[in-house]
């Protein structure tokens, strides 16, 4: 059994395809091609051969390369910022009351690394405006009808260190990734519909 053909979570695989001759016909600037699968419900597949189910879909966009790459930029800012909050308030609550205190806490055991990723994490004002209009760009590039798609008033996901740099990691047109379920699945899932 391959990790490819079952999944006992919902999640989303991502991909992107920069094709070298295939380009929509009537457009000038250069597009790449989002590629996606999602299933809503846990996938086991043994024989691909007669395989039929209602919970898994496929997709694609095609997306202008410019407004990927400046995305992605505004993208790698969130996330820095959000590091900044997270780690100014780690500051704040854990202030050392010995050297010996001191010393364990600049100590970063890989165990304790996950955890504080999902944490959530509560952002000023400067870093909601800029996450509101990071993800009314990506509103605005997922959306079936772009044209009707309107900014975002609020977050629509836990904002964690992990959620955005899953929502990073998704705009990377060398990689991909795959983002598993959660508040950031059920949105971007809401937008592919």
């Amino acid at each position: 059994e391959s990790r490819a053909a079952n999944t006992s979570n919902k999640e989303i695989n991502i991909q992107w395809y920069i094709p070298s001759v295939a380009r929509p016909s009537n457009d000038t600037e250069t597009k790449v091609l989002l590629l996606y699968a999602y299933n809503t419900e846990p996938v086991k597949i043994s024989n691909i051969k007669i395989f039929s189910s209602m919970s898994v879909f496929s997709g694609h966009l095609w997306i202008p390369l410019a407004r990927i790459i400046s995305l992605r930029n505004k993208l790698s800012d969130l996330k820095e910022q959000v590091e900044i909050l997270m780690q100014g308030s780690k500051s704040l609550s854990s202030v050392p009351t010995s050297f010996l205190e001191h010393s364990e806490t600049l100590k970063i055991s890989p165990s304790n690394t996950p955890k504080m990723s999902l944490t959530k994490v509560h952002l000023d004002e400067k870093t909601e405006k800029m996450a509101k209009r990071c993800l009314s760009e990506v509103k605005a590039l997922l959306s079936v009808v772009p044209a009707v798609s309107s900014p975002l008033t609020e977050i629509p996901f836990d904002v964690t260190l992990q959620s955005i740099a899953s929502l990073e990691d998704m705009f990377d047109l060398a990689n991909g990734c795959i983002i598993a379920e959660g508040s950031l699945f059920n949105w971007i899932i809401s937008l592919l519909h």
